[in-house]
């Protein structure tokens, strides 16, 4: 075994020089109508799918049906008493493209309620893993079980016209979402909180009822969750949750394969997960510099003593964002309403005045400003909720607002199966030496 990894490790370093070589020599030359350099680097800038529910871009942040989230926090109905957005509004309006009547996120918030059901063979199947396994495991491992719920995978075997597909995934849609949050809560609360579960509240909305079930029931927490579930639900279609769980559902997989699917990739470091590695980094930073409330100074000498390590610093930069995230923003002035005088959020707003110009002195940055992430953490921390493994999950719980309502067009517009033509490095070599034409799928 060692022999084979070590002739794939030769194999390997070389294949990546020559590579390098050929994008920096040739990367600006033009494959169709995209860049060499872009076939080989993630596809940015690309333009090749087409997501109804939002949009980002590079200086305003994210709109969700045109709506930006200020305009979102003041036009989307609220819980009594409350002042956040419904997450239930904000799926009417991804759904249908109307804002919705306070009556409409109500009728929404009812629906989810009669379907929140959850059979007991998924906690039976959640409980089969090691309490050890990280939340997103469990996660993803409990929406899998309650794929044998799935009225579109039923629909499917028995026979159905494809003009009719959207109906059943349709259905789909309304009963895992409405079905997460108890998922979620259980997961937290068998895996940090000694099993020792909570009942579903009937008679609250859906993020209310997650942060009930979760044991939070300070009325400003459940503002939270319900700023945070409309917040992160969406972010368009090319990031790697939204594109996965849209190229899974386009093999006509139903909705909880394509979910599950699309939250492995929200797992990953370069996605979901840098929400928990932002609130890791800041607790790192405090226990170097022996403080929980550093200086700027401290903290900008931290930065580039994190920079110098050849690491980036989490929670900052984005791929299309070419300003503040609004998403932070947002969570920023949650912050300065409810706490504050709050260490931890002070430590991340200056980190804010901080990190932007040391990034932008480097001169190869182009985004320097802080991303959703580079808050999110934070807040929950103040609320006690210091389970940074945790925290994709809940990012996870909001995306499938986006994602799901974005199935559901995919299939009533009846968008094909995604596949792009590939190539190898071979073929692009005979290429630039003009031995083989431009390729066609």
């Amino acid at each position: 075994m060692e022999i084979l990894k070590e002739k794939f490790k030769t194999k390997a370093e070389a294949a990546a020089l020559e590579i390098k070589e050929i994008i920096k020599t040739h990367g600006t030359k033009k494959v169709g109508e995209v860049t060499l350099a872009q076939v080989y680097q993630g596809m940015r800038g690309i333009t090749g799918l087409v997501t109804e529910t939002s949009l980002l871009d590079a200086q305003e942040g994210i709109r969700f049906r045109g709506y930006s989230i200020p305009e979102l926090q003041a036009s989307l109905p609220k819980a009594p008493g409350g002042g956040e957005p419904l997450p239930e509004g904000l799926f009417h309006l991804m759904l249908l493209g109307e804002l919705p009547t306070q009556q409409d996120a109500e009728r929404i918030t009812n629906i989810w309620q009669r379907r929140s059901h959850v059979p007991t063979h998924v906690f039976a199947t959640i409980d089969a893993l090691p309490i050890t396994t990280h939340p997103m495991t469990m996660f993803v491992t409990g929406v899998m079980a309650l794929q044998t719920e799935s009225n579109f995978a039923k629909a499917y075997a028995t026979g159905i016209n494809k003009k009719d597909y959207w109906s059943p995934v349709f259905e789909d849609t309304m009963d895992l979402i409405a079905r997460l949050p108890r998922i979620a809560a259980y997961i937290y609360r068998r895996k940090y909180k000694n099993n020792e579960h909570i009942h579903p509240n009937g008679l609250l909305d859906w993020a209310g009822n997650l942060a009930h079930m979760m044991g939070y029931n300070d009325e400003s927490f459940k503002e939270l969750m319900r700023l945070y579930m409309t917040i992160h639900a969406d972010h368009e279609g090319g990031n790697v949750s939204a594109h996965t769980t849209h190229l899974v559902g386009s093999a006509l997989s139903d909705p909880y394969l394509s979910y599950a699917a699309g939250m492995n990739g929200l797992a990953g470091p370069l996605h979901g997960l840098a929400n928990q590695e932002v609130i890791k980094w800041i607790f790192e930073m405090q226990e170097s510099l022996g403080t929980d409330a550093p200086t700027s100074e401290q903290i900008a000498n931290y930065v580039q003593a994190t920079l110098n390590a050849g690491k980036v610093v989490p929670g900052y930069g984005h791929a299309v964002l070419r300003k503040t995230d609004p998403r932070f923003t947002a969570q920023m002035e949650f912050g300065k309403k409810h706490m504050p005088d709050d260490k931890l959020l002070n430590t991340v707003w200056n980190i804010y005045e901080t990190v932007p110009p040391i990034l932008q002195s480097l001169g190869k940055v182009k985004n320097p400003w802080p991303n959703v992430d580079a808050h999110s953490g934070a807040l929950l921390v103040h609320y006690g909720m210091v389970e940074n493994e945790f925290y994709t999950v809940l990012f996870a719980v909001s995306r499938a607002l986006g994602v799901l309502s974005s199935l559901c067009w995919d299939r009533a517009l009846g968008f094909p199966l995604e596949r792009p033509k590939s190539v190898t490095t071979d073929s692009v070599k005979q290429w630039l030496e003009g031995k083989a034409e431009i390729w066609e799928g």
